[in-house]
């Protein structure tokens, strides 16, 4: 059941970043006001990222890349565009943790990170299924701020340099037109064995948007 809930997680994650950015994007007008908004699965899902969320936890979307927004209306509302999915599934993650604790106040979220929901933890179904769906949604969101390509950070830090140097330009060569960047993350799913990186991270990353609501 709770794989099932984190699956859950994952899909309904890259749905909010989908209707996050595109109407971000048509609000800010960056892009057509004619334009759906509607989540259209077979260009937002990443197989790559689909993988990842089998193998580490947590994947990504479909990489969103900086010559998709234009800067040339300001570069706040690019960065806004970028950080829209993320911010939207956090929040998202917060309003489920908020619900959980209020349905259970005797919980464990005082005690507990990301990984251990991500990993498997052993409480009752209904537990399981609301903390897997509030952490995963967390996982997906702090992950994509992460700023290497295809994630969604790379695309906030490049916006919010004036002129983007040499080595931004060769983090875009390598790891998003040779796709280094997705090679980076797949490795840092798989180990080490037990607690892979990626897991480390977004623990790292996401315990105090858990232990808050303890």
């Amino acid at each position: 059941m709770a794989f099932v809930a984190l699956v859950v997680s994952f899909v309904l994650g890259i749905v909010l970043r989908a209707v996050a950015i595109r109407l971000t994007a048509r609000t800010l007008g960056l892009a057509d006001r004619r334009d759906s908004v509607a989540p259209r699965l077979r260009e937002d899902v990443d197989p790559f990222g689909a993988v990842a969320a089998a193998l580490g936890g947590m994947g990504w979307g479909k990489m969103l890349s900086v010559d998709d927004v234009p800067r040339y209306q300001g570069r706040g509302k690019a960065i806004a565009v970028f950080a829209a999915g993320p911010a939207v599934c956090i929040l998202a993650s917060q309003l489920l943790l908020l619900s959980y604790a209020l349905t259970y106040p005797n919980n464990v979220l005082s005690v507990i990170g990301p990984a251990d929901v991500l990993l498997g933890i052993g409480l009752p179904i209904a537990h399981q299924v609301m903390l897997s769906l509030g952490v995963g949604l967390l996982s997906f969101g702090i992950l994509a701020l992460i700023p290497i390509p295809p994630l969604d950070g790379f695309g906030i830090l490049y916006n919010a340099v004036r002129k983007p140097g040499q080595a931004l330009q060769w983090m875009r060569l390598w790891f998003e037109d040779k796709n280094i960047g997705i090679l980076v993350l797949l490795i840092l799913c798989l180990f080490p064995f037990g607690m892979p990186f990626l897991l480390q991270i977004l623990n790292a990353l996401g315990l105090v948007f858990v232990r808050v609501w303890g």
